[in-house]
Order: structure tokens, then sequence, then C-alpha cells
């Protein structure tokens, strides 16, 4: 049995905390953002977790 990659890991933890701090920072009744900024940031952080943990993925399925 293969051992999990730390990094999908680590990106797994990031994604989750990131992801909930950017849900949090939206309205969704007024569509708004408290700190556009800084939600900006969340989700570019948050597409790259995603993008590491999808691509790690594929590669394991090969």
């Amino acid at each position: 049995m293969e051992k999990n990659n730390p990094m999908t890991f680590i990106m797994g933890i990031v994604a989750i905390i990131v992801g909930v701090a950017l849900y949090k920072q939206i309205d969704f009744k007024a569509m708004t953002v408290e700190k556009p900024a800084l939600a900006a940031v969340y989700a570019i952080t948050f597409l790259v977790a995603v993008f590491v943990l999808v691509k790690n993925a594929r590669k394991k399925a090969e």
C-alpha cells in the first residue's frame, strides 16, 4: 500500500481552511464580500490548492 503524498495532505488542509474563510467572507444576500482584496487572495490560494489536488489525483490514477 502506498503512503499518501505529504503535499496532497497539506494542500487538502489548506484548501479546507481557505475555503471556509472565503465562504465566511461572502454575504450571499447582498452578493458582496467584506474585504475584496483578501477575498481575491483567498480565492487564488483555494484554486491553486484544488489544482494541485486534482493534478495529484490524476497522476495517482494512472
